[in-house]
C-alpha cells in the first residue's frame, strides 16, 4: 500500500485536540470541587454536572446543521470557540445555582459542538482515509492525562479556585488552535448530499446508532460510578486516579497503530469484537474489582471498547455522512450515543445503583453492551452486499 502523507494541517488538528480534551480534562473531573466550594448542595451539583451530557443532545446537531447548512465548518468552529470563552467568564461572577445553571448551559451549548466540528474538519481534509486519524486523535487522549495530572496537583497546592484560571486558559488555546486551522475545500457538492431525513430511515443507520447509544449507556457506569466503586471497596484516591490514567494510556497505544489494525482486519470484526469484549469487561468490574490484577486488566481493555469503537464509529459514519453531512453525521453520534445514551444510562444505572448496588449496576452494563452487539449486527447484516465486509 502506498505511503499516505500526513494531512496539510497535521499539527492544527493535533493542537486542537489536545487542548480540548485538555480542557475536559480539567473540567469534568474538578468542577463539582468548584462547585462544592461555592456552596453548592450535592444535589444541585449533581444538576450542574448532568449538564455536560444534556447540551450534547442539542448543542452538535445545532451547530452541525448551521456547519453544513453554510458549508463554513471553520467558521461555526471559530465562533463556537470564541463564545466558549466568553460564557466561560461567567464561572467567576457566578455566586448562586441559578447563576451556575446559566453559565452551565451556555458553556456547554458551545464546548458541546466543537469535537464533531473539528472531527468533521479533520474528516473532509483526509477525504475519508483515516490512515492518520489515530494518530492525529491520540493527541486529545494525551491532553486530557496531562491536565488531569497537572491540574491535580496544583489544585492541590493552590486550592481549588485556580480551576476556573486553568480551565479558561484551555479554552484559550482550542481558540488559538481554531484560528490556525483553515477550511478545506469540499470534495462533493452539498447539493449532492442525500437527504439526513432518508438516511435515518434506513434501518441499517437506526441499528447502527442503536448499538452507539447502547454502547455509550453501558459506559456511563464507569463515568458516573467507577471511581466511587473503587472507594467503597477501599482502594485508595491515587489508586484510582492510576486506573484512569491506565485506560487513557491504553486508547492512545491503540490509537498510535490503528491504521495497521484496520487495515488487516477491517472494521466489522473490531467493531463486533469491542463491543462483546465491553460485556466482558463490565463482568470483571462488577464482580472481580477486590482482585487488583484483573482490575488492570480491565482497564487495559478500555483500549478495545473506547479507542477501538470510537474509531470504527467514526469509519462506519463515512458511509453514510461523507462530504457535505460531514458535520452533522459527527453531531448526530456524539448527540445520540453521548448525549442521549450517557444520560439516560446514567440516570437508569442510578436507580440500580441505589437500589442493588454496584455488582447489579455493572451486570446492566454488561446487558447494555450485549444488546449494542446485537443492534450492531443486524446492522451489518442490513448493509448493502458491497459495504457489509470493509
Amino acid at each position: 500500500m502506498p505511503h499516505q502523507p500526513w494531512p496539510r494541517q497535521a499539527v492544527n488538528f493535533a493542537l486542537f485536540f489536545f487542548a480540548y480534551y485538555g480542557f475536559v480534562g480539567v473540567f469534568s473531573p474538578y468542577a463539582s470541587l468548584y462547585f462544592a466550594d461555592k456552596g453548592m448542595t450535592a444535589a444541585q451539583i449533581g444538576v450542574l454536572m448532568s449538564l455536560i451530557q444534556v447540551m450534547r443532545i442539542f448543542g452538535p446537531n445545532l451547530w452541525g446543521w448551521a456547519a453544513d447548512r453554510s458549508q463554513r465548518r471553520m467558521l461555526v468552529l471559530r465562533i463556537t470557540a470564541l463564545a466558549a470563552v466568553a460564557a466561560f467568564s461567567g464561572m467567576f461572577f457566578g455566586r448562586t445555582f441559578a447563576q451556575f445553571f446559566m453559565v452551565m448551559v451556555a458553556i456547554n451549548l458551545f464546548t458541546s459542538a466543537q469535537g464533531p466540528l473539528s472531527e468533521a474538519l479533520m474528516l473532509s481534509e483526509m477525504r475519508g482515509d483515516l490512515t492518520h486519524y489515530g494518530r492525529l486523535r491520540l493527541w486529545g487522549s494525551v491532553g486530557f492525562i496531562l491536565s488531569v495530572t497537572v491540574a491535580g496537583q496544583l489544585l492541590d497546592w493552590q486550592g481549588i479556585d485556580l480551576m476556573p484560571w486553568i480551565a479558561l486558559a484551555m479554552l484559550a488555546l482550542v481558540l488559538v488552535a481554531c484560528m490556525r486551522m483553515q477550511e478545506s475545500a469540499p470534495a462533493h457538492a452539498a447539493n449532492d448530499a442525500p437527504s439526513i431525513r432518508a438516511l435515518l430511515r434506513r434501518r441499517e443507520v437506526i441499528a447502527f446508532f442503536t448499538s452507539t447509544f447502547l454502547m455509550i449507556a453501558a459506559h456511563s457506569s464507569l463515568y458516573v460510578f467507577y471511581s466511587l466503586y473503587l472507594a467503597q471497596i477501599g482502594y485508595s484516591k491515587t489508586v484510582i486516579g492510576l486506573m484512569w490514567s491506565l485506560g487513557v494510556v491504553a486508547e492512545i497505544v491503540f490509537f498510535f497503530y490503528q491504521a495497521p489494525f484496520f487495515r488487516r482486519f477491517g472494521v466489522q470484526k473490531p467493531m463486533m469484537a469491542s463491543l462483546l469484549i465491553a460485556v466482558v469487561r463490565f463482568l470483571m468490574i462488577g464482580f472481580c474489582a477486590d482482585s487488583l490484577f484483573w482490575l488492570l486488566i480491565a482497564q487495559i481493555l478500555h483500549a478495545a471498547t473506547f479507542g477501538v469503537h470510537h474509531s470504527a464509529s467514526v469509519a462506519m459514519l463515512q458511509r453514510w455522512f461523507s462530504g457535505p453531512l460531514q458535520a452533522r453525521g459527527q453531531a448526530l453520534f456524539i448527540s445520540i450515543s453521548y448525549g442521549l445514551g450517557g444520560s439516560l444510562g446514567g440516570v437508569v444505572l442510578s436507580v440500580f445503583w441505589d437500589t442493588f448496588g454496584a455488582r447489579v449496576v455493572y451486570s446492566f452494563a454488561a446487558i447494555f453492551a450485549l444488546a449494542g452487539a446485537a443492534a450492531a449486527a443486524l446492522s451489518y447484516r442490513w448493509q448493502p452486499h458491497h459495504e457489509e465486509k470493509k
